[in-house]
């Protein structure tokens, strides 16, 4: 085996989803992992910390995305709008072609509670850095919270919908969709379900 091998990264990712799916993620070593994509365990480590981070190690360069883009929204943007503009970034960042790897990474954290209080964790974590971002923006408490919490919700409903969906395509469509629809819920008397 050389040293250098063309995208290690991607092929270790590859064959851990690989592995988990077929095994599950408690009974997937990072030596089988290494070796389904033809490396060493060394190389391994030299691009994750451990085996959970081939599934979460693309959330920090997400949450940068999603925070820039808010950060620099027009100055005089709404917080709903200004996190619009965040979810519009974050939607781009998922084009049709990832939807593949993305349903088989939430099907492997669906499988397991301890990756899933992971998720939950990244989620909450992406939530309190953008509402640091829309209170640097001048947003004020509770309405800094309740944007980036909306704006999150509609991250997830998106995805959910996203990685289900028959059709092709990328995520951006859905969080526009998810987007009009809380709108359209927070209307004044357009609220749905009111009776």
């Amino acid at each position: 085996m050389g040293r250098w091998e063309p995208n290690a990264r991607g092929r270790l990712a590859e064959a851990a989803l690989e592995l988990y799916s077929e095994r599950g993620f408690e009974q997937t070593t990072v030596a089988e992992i290494a070796r389904r994509a033809g490396l060493t365990e060394r190389t391994f480590f030299r691009h994750y910390a451990d085996k959970r981070e081939v599934l979460f190690s693309g959330v920090v360069p997400l949450r940068d995305l999603f925070t820039r883009a808010v950060a620099d929204a027009p100055g005089a943007a709404a917080p709903v709008d200004a996190v619009a503009l965040g979810l519009e970034a974050l939607g781009e960042a998922f084009p049709s072609d990832r939807r593949a790897f993305s349903r088989v990474r939430q099907e492997v954290i669906t499988a397991n509670a301890e990756l899933q209080e992971r998720e939950l964790v990244k989620l909450a974590s992406m939530a309190d850095e953008l509402a640091d971002t829309l209170r640097a923006r001048g947003v004020s408490e509770p309405a800094a919270s309740l944007a980036a919490e909306a704006g999150i919700a509609v991250f997830k409903v998106a995805f959910e919908r996203w990685i289900g969906a028959d059709e092709e395509g990328g995520l951006a469509p859905l969080i526009r969709e998810a987007l009009a629809e809380l709108k359209a819920v927070l209307a004044p008397g357009r609220g749905a379900g009111v009776v």
